[in-house]
């Protein structure tokens, strides 16, 4: 890929997809909001990373689950897997519309 030109592909997973994936124990959810926005709701289980110190070397071991990345909206996510893609990290999907899409699902919410 040429830096500025196309766009690297990610892979989306809608809410609901997501929510039968942790149900069956087959996901885990990396937060990449800040600390303030994960601490006023998050999906159950999910792991807060910050985008402002992301470090794909730091993602947790998914123990053979899918690595899920999510934010508000879906753009701190695909910034995240752009590191993700640059540093060779084995992640490349997130969250569709990210936690607005969670909550719009009517989905549970951990605080």
């Amino acid at each position: 890929m040429v830096f500025g030109f196309g766009k690297p592909k990610h892979q989306e997973i809608k809410a609901e997809e997501l929510d039968a994936m942790l149900r069956d124990n087959k996901a885990v959810v990396v937060d990449v909001r800040e600390a303030d926005e994960y601490a006023a709701g998050h999906i159950p289980g999910a792991i807060n990373m910050p985008l402002s110190t992301f470090q794909p070397s730091k993602l947790p071991d998914a123990g053979g689950k899918k690595l899920i990345l999510n934010c508000l909206g879906g753009k701190r996510s695909g910034m995240a897997l752009d590191k993700c893609g640059v540093a060779q990290a084995v992640v490349d999907t997130h969250l569709s519309g990210g936690f607005n899409a969670w909550l719009a699902a009517r989905l549970p919410v951990e605080r």
